[in-house]
C-alpha cells in the first residue's frame, strides 16, 4: 500500500459483503451507506438499533505517574469533574482559543487516560500531548490497534444485554469487558442523541463483535446516516463547525470549558473573547420553505451577509432542511433570515438545537 492510499478498517471485508458504498473519510475508506440506504438507518437509529464502524476514530494511551493532572493542564474541560470510569467531551485548543479537536477522555484512574480524537487530528493531539509531556508520562498513538462500534438507538441495551455486555451502567461512564480474550471497553455514549454505546475493541476481536451485534439485530449504518443523525442534535463536527478559526465561544461550547481550572491550553484567549464577547456565533438554521441548506452557503438578511452556513442537510425526522452557521452576534432565535442557494432564496428560522427529540440518556 502506498502512502496515499486511503486506510480500512479491520472490518473492511465484511463491509464489502454487504454491498457498502464507501467515500474516503480523513484518510480512510469508511462506509457511506448500504444497500438499505440513508434514510433506512437513520430510521433504524431513530427507532430501533443500529450499528457504526467507527474505527476511523484515533486512539491514544497516557500513562504515568500523575497523567490525568498533565491531560488535565494541557485540554480544555476539567477532568477532576469525573472520576475512575468517566468520560469525558472536551477540546485541544491551540494559544488562539482554536479549536485542534474535539475528542471524548476516559479516565481509567490517575495514572491512566485514553483519549478519542477525530481520525484526521490524532497525530496532531498527539503530537502536542508528547511536546508538553514531562519525563515519566508517556503518550501513545495506537490509532490502528483498535477497532471503534458505536451501538446507537433505543433498543441497544437490549442488543448489549443479550450478548451478556455491561449496559445499565451511566451516560458518559464505561466499563470493562472480556470479550473472546480480548479486553472490550463499553462507554455509554454517541453521537446520534439516541441511547447508545461506544465499543473499543482489539482488531483482531473487532470481526466477531461486528458479527453478533448483526445477529442480534443491529442495522449496519454508514457514516451517511452518522451525518444527518449528529446535526438533527445540531452536534458539531470538527473540520466544519468547529476549527483553528471557530473558537469554543463562538460554537456555545462554554459548558465544555474548565473556566475555573488554573491552566489549560489557549485559557487566556478565551477568557478575553468570553469577557468582550464573540462576534459570531454558532446557531441551528430551520427552512421554512422548499430546500435543502449545504455547508459554505450564504445567510442573508434583505442583501446583506450576516452569516455562513457550517454544515446543513435535509433532516429525515423533521423532514426539512436544516443547518448549522455561524452567524453575527446580534441574531439570536426567532430572527427570520434567507439563504442563498446557488442562487435562489431560501427562508430560514434560526434555532437552538437540537432540532428534533431523541430518547432519553
Amino acid at each position: 500500500m502506498s502512502d496515499a492510499s486511503p486506510l480500512t478498517s479491520p472490518l473492511h471485508s465484511r463491509h464489502l459483503a454487504l454491498g457498502a458504498r464507501f467515500a474516503e473519510f480523513a484518510g480512510w475508506d469508511m462506509p457511506l451507506q448500504y444497500a438499505s440506504g440513508v434514510l433506512a438507518e437513520h430510521e433504524a437509529v431513530r427507532t430501533a438499533v443500529g450499528v457504526f464502524d467507527v474505527s476511523h476514530l484515533g486512539k491514544i494511551w497516557v500513562t504515568g505517574p500523575g497523567a490525568a493532572a498533565f491531560v488535565n493542564r494541557c485540554l480544555a474541560n476539567d477532568l477532576d469533574r469525573i472520576g475512575p470510569g468517566g468520560a469525558q467531551y472536551t477540546l485541544c485548543l491551540d494559544e488562539t482559543g482554536g479549536v485542534v479537536d474535539d475528542l471524548i477522555a476516559y479516565r481509567f484512574s490517575d495514572d491512566e487516560v485514553f483519549l478519542i480524537p477525530n481520525a484526521a487530528n490524532t497525530a496532531e493531539v498527539a503530537r502536542r500531548l508528547a511536546a508538553a509531556a514531562p519525563e515519566g508520562i508517556g503518550v501513545r498513538d495506537v490509532h490502528r490497534a483498535f477497532a471503534v462500534l458505536a451501538v446507537q438507538g433505543p433498543d441497544s441495551p437490549r442488543v448489549l444485554e443479550h450478548l451478556g455486555m455491561p449496559h445499565e451502567h451511566g451516560y458518559m461512564t464505561f466499563r470493562e469487558h472480556l470479550v473472546d480474550h480480548a479486553d472490550l471497553i463499553v462507554c455509554r455514549s454517541g453521537y446520534t442523541g439516541e441511547t447508545g454505546y461506544e465499543l473499543v475493541v482489539p482488531n483482531e476481536a473487532a470481526g466477531d463483535l461486528w458479527d453478533a451485534l448483526l445477529t442480534a439485530g443491529a442495522v449496519p449504518c454508514g457514516l451517511g446516516a452518522r451525518d444527518t443523525l449528529r446535526l438533527e442534535m445540531g452536534y458539531p463536527l470538527h473540520g466544519q463547525d468547529l476549527s483553528l478559526d471557530i473558537t469554543p465561544v463562538q460554537a456555545r461550547l462554554n459548558w465544555a470549558i474548565g473556566w475555573d481550572k488554573p491552566e489549560f491550553w489557549g485559557k487566556a484567549a478565551l477568557e478575553a473573547e468570553r469577557a468582550s464577547g464573540p462576534k459570531r456565533r454558532l446557531w441551528g438554521l430551520e427552512a421554512t420553505g422548499r430546500g435543502v441548506p449545504r455547508a459554505h452557503m450564504s445567510v442573508l438578511e434583505g442583501d446583506v451577509q450576516v452569516g455562513e452556513t457550517t454544515s446543513g442537510t435535509h433532516a429525515p425526522s423533521l423532514k426539512r432542511g436544516v443547518a448549522l452557521a455561524l452567524l453575527d452576534a446580534a441574531y439570536k432565535p426567532g430572527a427570520e433570515l434567507e439563504l442563498d442557494v446557488r442562487g435562489r432564496r431560501l427562508p430560514v428560522r434560526v434555532v437552538k438545537p437540537p432540532f428534533t427529540k431523541a430518547t432519553p440518556k
